[in-house]
């Protein structure tokens, strides 16, 4: 076989490999990802810290509503140790929705709706109601963990100004 011949069929079998690897069925696999966010629930609604933390991999890290960073399993359990004593001691998680989105067979993003009653949050800090997290997801030894976790408080999306409006009828909207 002649070298360029050679080339030629390694590239095309390299460029098919993605194609194969995305077409595979990942049903099983987005299932258990969706048991990790039953479980994110469950740990938050039952306050367990160490529950949540045991989502994470070892390195794994959140970027709170507030844009609080947290690495590492244990800075994530000290964190929410502290933050379940008072300020969502009451508080409610509700995972609304999720949507998972394959990048390898080992790589996931998940994008987790949520809304959340009972939070105390201090002056200055805007209290969570609802909100999507952005989770890039891992599988470790056969198991789907949180590898990178974003947190971001929502409010329902409305249509941009056409262009500058006064200041008495958009509050918020500035030109």
């Amino acid at each position: 076989m002649n070298r360029q011949l050679l080339s030629a069929l390694i590239l095309t079998s390299l460029a098919a490999f993605p194609a194969a690897v995305f077409s595979q069925d990942h049903s099983q696999d987005e299932a258990e990802i969706r048991t990790v966010e039953t479980r994110q629930q469950e740990a938050w609604n039952h306050h367990d810290a160490k529950a949540y933390a045991n989502l994470f991999t070892e390195d794994g890290d959140i970027v709170n509503v507030v844009g609080w960073w947290w690495i590492g399993k244990a800075e994530i359990e000290k964190k929410l140790t502290d933050a379940y004593a008072f300020v969502f001691r009451e508080s409610a998680l509700t995972i609304t929705d999720v949507k998972v989105k394959f990048l390898t067979p080992e790589i996931a993003v998940a994008h987790v709706k949520w809304t959340m009653v009972g939070a105390r949050t201090p002056k200055g800090i805007p209290e969570p109601q609802q909100g999507i997290q952005i989770q890039i997801l891992q599988k470790q030894a056969g198991k789907w963990l949180i590898a990178s976790f974003q947190n971001t408080n929502s409010i329902p999306e409305r249509p941009f100004p056409k262009g500058p409006q006064s200041p008495d009828s958009s509050p918020g909207l500035k030109p």
